[in-house]
């Protein structure tokens, strides 16, 4: 390793180390890594040190863990001495890439304006690079270096190469006003002063982030590009005006006035190059999404309200719809549908055919050609197509005619997209899916033998489709022409995710047949147990889909048949699992849907006993005299399992809770199918409450539906019609019959769980892939050499625990929500007393404590201070939790444990003895304390 005299090895064992902190990324590793490194720094030759900066630049979130700055520097920083020009340049790019830990060292400082000066080009280029790190990090560095810069640029002796090298240090000049606008004066006067291209493009560039960092002179900024944009003959600048400008209508659209946007659409309709106009309609796309857009279109007060069409951005777009350039024709239909979506004038129906015209024109040139830039531009139009149907549904029959006619003649690359737009639209509009089912049939018929990449990606496609399309349950036709598609293909992942798809759509008879399949065709035993624990949780979810109103016999030997199959398929589940693949969402989500059926079987057999032993005739008098409501339910046992039943649905749903908020990485759809079952719990707890216990107390508003407003699947459409069907019968029963019979309130408790039985589980997204992958690494200090073994502390003394995290993430950090902050909860609980048997407050029993922290470049660290004044052992628990960027906590984990042994203080322990042996303590004595002894 390091201690090598081979060259070779000692580098092999300095590149090495990222990995170790990927591995370890705790301070007591990386702290003694960093010094070992800056060691070598110290006295390796220039290659180690090249080595030893890739490493600090490769693991700079890293660095804030190095707890002896001040020695790690000193290492590094003995080098800027040495007469090597090189070793020299080395040790400021190794300070510049340190930066953020070291911003107010002056003694880095000082050198970096020393080497500025220096005539070797090597050591000035690394002296621009610290200094462009530095002025990012440190307001003192960025206003002492501002004035030595400015001269440079502008001396004469200084070459223009390292002009252009200087220039961009300026961008970091913005931590105050005054500072931001000396800079923006001498941009100002660079731009005019050197009109080449290369330092113009430069200086406009360094202004635009400059700009944007500032935030206070970006309207200037838009105004000077598109002058730029306008006036400067030459097409590079052109291009670097157009590509801040997208930089700025990404960052702030709300700072385009309607001249900026004016003065871009007139540039655009005049340019006669293709590539310029294809980059000012880039800018103005994104523009047309945002909030500039109605700004552009709103009339402003005095002027008469003209019509949309006349509006320059309508023509420009209207004349880019058919241009043989795809990129140009895409950013037009963008806009026109853009403008469709948000402004609400009457004279939209012209623009809304335009936008319609131009997307089949793009649909059918793209769906032709299988290049990867007529795919990007197929992808756009299909994402305006579904945008358009969902603001403008009475457009979406000829979007969908379009689409399922193309089908036909498309490339295979294009109809997998177009699967995806059709599947999309029958989400969001179900009354249009039984018309595509015939079109869809027909072409799944017609797909080729072909076993390639792209066949077996249309087949799931297609099949999501018809999946969606088909809103009942499947015809026996479509099951054997599926069937006998994948039997001709026999690929078994192709098999696995239809099979998949039909869980997530409800279609449990074609799930289990096709997992059925399956079963002889994986490689290991984990597998196997995987696909027939979903074979059999398909065949519970089909044995449910019998069930029939008022027949509660059959219902519950359903049900039973159900569970049966449920509880062979929790067994399997449980083998599939592994340490690394623990699948506890799964089981979670699958013992929920257990107790949930049992909880309803239980409810019904409680109906039913009521109808066998009826209340007496005069229950409700009884009732009303004693006082007791319960008495209208009859028997002592029937109000009991009534009470007992509600609790137990109450219970289920408090549990529902718990699953959704341990589940931080799962997408909203799987979420929302949790939320769904605990509102299913709480709703038949309410119905009970209502109908039979408590009819005046029981609410209807907490339980009315909110979440009708945007509906994302057929799933949650027809939970959300059961929950409203249900809340109105109740509703109706007690203001007709109040007080409610028994029978009518048994019928209807039994039929609202029928209907809700009577809607295909669907299982989500997240129940078969994780997209998102977040965990909590937790490091306590001190901590035990043996985790059985208790750290000793003096009962007289606190304990400061630190605890430190590790934050770490899978491939899509942050793609459905982001860590803003993590909950750390410490608790302590005594085990066992070892002093005498008296009575102890219970405050101090036990310790409480929360702490809330950011972490930083994923790592955080806190401390406790913790009370151990009972002699014995006590149990520290430590747990995180993780607050997400909408305040929302989930219960993430982990959960440590370390255990603690409070010991009597040894001047007590003495007093005590002395105290037992009947001795009077000396007067010396009596008169030391705790702190005296030091």
């Amino acid at each position: 390793g390091l201690r090598s005299g081979k060259l070779g090895e000692q580098c092999e064992a300095v590149v090495r180390f990222p990995r170790l902190f990927q591995k370890y990324p705790f301070p007591i590793l990386i702290n003694s890594a960093f010094l070992k490194l800056a060691d070598v720094f110290r006295v390796g030759n220039n290659f180690l040190r090249l080595c030893v900066l890739k490493v600090t630049q490769q693991s700079e979130k890293h660095l804030e863990k190095i707890l002896n700055v001040d020695e790690f520097v000193k290492r590094v920083f003995s080098v800027i001495h040495s007469n090597d020009p090189v070793a020299r340049a080395i040790t400021l790019r190794m300070l510049g890439s340190m930066a953020s830990i070291i911003p107010e060292r002056k003694n880095a400082h000082h050198s970096i304006r020393q080497s500025l000066d220096s005539h070797d080009n090597v050591e000035v280029e690394a002296a621009i690079f610290a200094a462009a790190n530095f002025s990012a990090q440190s307001k003192d560095f960025a206003a002492g270096i501002c004035n030595k810069i400015s001269e440079m640029i502008q001396g004469l002796a200084t070459p223009v190469d390292l002009k252009l090298k200087l220039i961009p240090i300026l961008q970091h000049m913005h931590h105050d006003a005054s500072l931001a606008s000396s800079s923006r004066q001498l941009l100002q006067q660079l731009v005019t002063s050197y009109p080449s291209t290369k330092m113009v493009i430069v200086t406009l560039h360094t202004f635009t982030l400059l700009a944007a960092s500032s935030l206070v002179d970006i309207p200037k900024q838009i105004q000077l590009l598109l002058q730029y944009l306008k006036n400067d003959p030459r097409k590079a600048v052109k291009r670097l005006a157009i590509q801040d400008l997208k930089l700025l209508a990404n960052k702030t659209p709300h700072t385009w006035s309607r001249e900026n946007i004016q003065a871009l659409c007139e540039s655009a309709l005049h340019t006669p190059y293709d590539s310029l106009k294809l980059g000012m309609l880039s800018v103005l796309s994104t523009l047309s999404g945002t909030i500039a857009i109605k700004q552009y279109f709103s009339s402003t007060p005095g002027t008469a309200a003209t019509t949309v069409r006349s509006f320059d951005l309508v023509k420009l777009a209207q004349e880019c719809c058919y241009h043989n350039n795809r990129g140009i024709a895409a950013h037009g239909v963008r806009i026109l549908t853009n403008i469709s979506a948000s402004c609400q004038e009457k004279d939209l129906l012209p623009l809304e055919q335009d936008a319609v015209f131009g997307l089949e024109a793009l649909l059918v040139l793209c769906s032709q050609d299988d290049s990867p830039g007529a795919q990007a531009t197929l992808k756009i139009t299909l994402t305006c197509m579904v945008k358009l149907v969902k603001c403008r549904p009475h457009l979406s029959q000829s979007v969908v005619e379009s689409l399922l006619t193309q089908l036909h003649s498309a490339q295979d690359a294009a109809r997998i997209l177009m699967c995806h737009c059709l599947a999309a639209i029958a989400m969001q509009l179900p009354v249009l899916a039984d018309g595509m089912l015939g079109d869809l049939m027909d072409l799944y018929k017609l797909i080729g033998r072909s076993t390639t990449d792209k066949k077996q990606e249309l087949l799931v496609s297609l099949a999501t489709v018809i999946f969606v399309s088909s809103q009942k349950a499947l015809s026996s036709e479509i099951k054997t022409v599926i069937k006998q598609q994948l039997e001709n293909t026999s690929n078994g992942w192709t098999a696995y995710r239809i099979a998949r798809q039909a869980s997530r759509m409800g279609n449990h008879d074609m799930a289990r047949e096709l997992y059925q399949s399956l079963l002889t065709q994986v490689a290991s035993e984990h597998f196997y147990f995987w696909l027939n624990s979903l074979k059999e949780f398909s065949h519970a979810e089909q044995c449910l889909t019998g069930l029939q109103e008022d027949n509660y016999s059959s219902a519950l030997s359903c049900i039973a048949e159900a569970l049966k199959s449920y509880h062979k398929g929790i067994a399997s589940l449980t083998a599939a699992s592994t340490p690394l693949n623990p699948l506890s969402f799964q089981c979670g989500f699958v013992k929920l849907r257990i107790d949930l059926l049992q909880a309803f079987s239980q409810l019904i057999c409680t109906c039913n006993s009521l109808k066998t032993s009826p209340p007496p005739a005069i229950a409700t008098t009884i009732a009303m005299t004693s006082g007791n409501d319960l008495q209208r339910c009859g028997r002592i046992s029937n109000q009991a399992c009534m009470k007992h039943s509600m609790e137990e649905f109450r219970n289920l749903a408090t549990r529902y809770g718990d699953l959704y908020q341990s589940s931080f990485d799962a997408d909203s759809a799987t979420l929302r199918n949790v939320e769904l079952q605990q509102q299913s719990c709480l709703l038949i707890s309410h119905a009970i409450e209502a109908l039979i216990l408590d009819p005046e107390s029981a609410s209807f508003q907490e339980y009315s539906s909110n979440g009708t407003a945007h509906v994302e699947s057929e799933y949650e459409r027809r939970m959300m019609s059961v929950f409203n069907h249900v809340l109105e019968e109740v509703e109706s029963l007690n203001r007709k019959y109040a007080p409610v019979s028994y029978l009518a309130s048994n019928t209807c408790l039994c039929n609202a769980v029928i209907a809700l039985l009577k809607v295909p589980l669907s299982f989500q997204r997240y129940f078969f892939q994780k997209l998102q992958s977040t965990s909590i690494k937790l490091a306590l200090s001190p901590s035990p050499r043996n985790p059985a073994e208790p750290i000793a502390v003096q009962n007289n003394q606190q304990l400061a625990l630190k605890v430190e995290g590790v934050v770490q993430h899978g491939s899509k950090p942050g793609l459905f929500r982001k860590i803003q902050s993590v909950c750390l909860n410490v608790s302590s609980v005594l085990q066992s007393k070892s002093g005498q048997d008296y009575k102890i407050p219970i405050d101090n029993m036990t310790n409480e404590m929360e702490q809330r922290v950011e972490p930083h470049n994923d790592y955080f660290s806190t401390q406790f201070l913790l009370n151990f004044v009972i002699l014995g052992t006590h149990n520290i628990t430590v747990e995180s939790s993780v607050i997400d960027s909408n305040g929302i906590v989930w219960k993430t984990g982990p959960k440590t444990t370390i255990f603690v042994k409070s010991l009597e203080d040894p001047y007590s322990q003495q007093v005590r003895l002395q105290q037992q042996q009947g001795q009077p303590p000396s007067q010396q004595q009596q008169q030391r304390t705790a702190y005296s002894r030091f």
